[in-house]
């Protein structure tokens, strides 16, 4: 007996499907729906993209976006903070910002949410890395680290005191410590 499988949809085609909320990757051909985020990490995503624009926004260095879909490498993927050199963000001819992200960010940050699987969120980082990301971060709060993805997969692990590496150009520097500062209402 033959088992029917499912045909695999490609990219042009999930781009033409109506956006869930929350929002879907589509990476390897398969479709990933992100989870609902949860007061952690929205408060990591929200005060992630403060920290970086409230430094680089006026000088016109780079700009985090929050969940922002990001075409790139034959995927369409979701970051929960997108982080784009000035001079690389899409525009119109008018100079407005563009609707459609069609390259990769400079900096890709994920945040993991609990029950959300490592090596899912782990894949959309290293895909960043192998399209010319420079830089990746995957937050876990539950265990207080960060793992930084940098170009040929290297992967390195920071807890504790330690020193984040931050995109080049950006003159900020913060520890795993203070990140998971942000946490603290106190």
């Amino acid at each position: 007996m033959a088992i029917a499988t499912q045909p695999q949809l490609t990219l042009d085609e999930f781009l033409k499907l109506p956006e869930t909320e929350p929002a879907s990757d589509f990476i390897n051909g398969e479709i990933i729906q992100k989870p609902m985020p949860q007061g952690q990490h929205s408060l990591l995503r929200s005060k992630s993209c403060h920290v970086i624009n409230q430094l680089t926004e006026s000088q016109k260095i780079a700009l985090a976006f929050p969940e922002l879909r990001c075409t790139f490498g034959g995927a369409s993927i979701v970051p929960d903070v997108s982080v784009f050199r000035w001079d690389r963000i899409p525009k119109t001819s008018s100079g407005r910002i563009a609707n459609r992200f069609e390259i990769h960010p400079d900096w890709a940050i994920e945040i993991l949410s609990p029950d959300q699987g490592l090596k899912k969120v782990l894949s959309k980082l290293l895909h960043c890395s192998r399209n010319s990301t420079e830089l990746g971060w995957l937050i876990n709060p539950e265990d207080e680290s960060v793992l930084g993805i940098f170009p040929g997969g290297r992967v390195e692990l920071y807890e504790g005191a330690d020193k984040l590496p931050i995109l080049d150009g950006i003159e900020l520097e913060l520890t795993v410590e203070q990140v998971f500062g942000w946490l603290s209402l106190t």
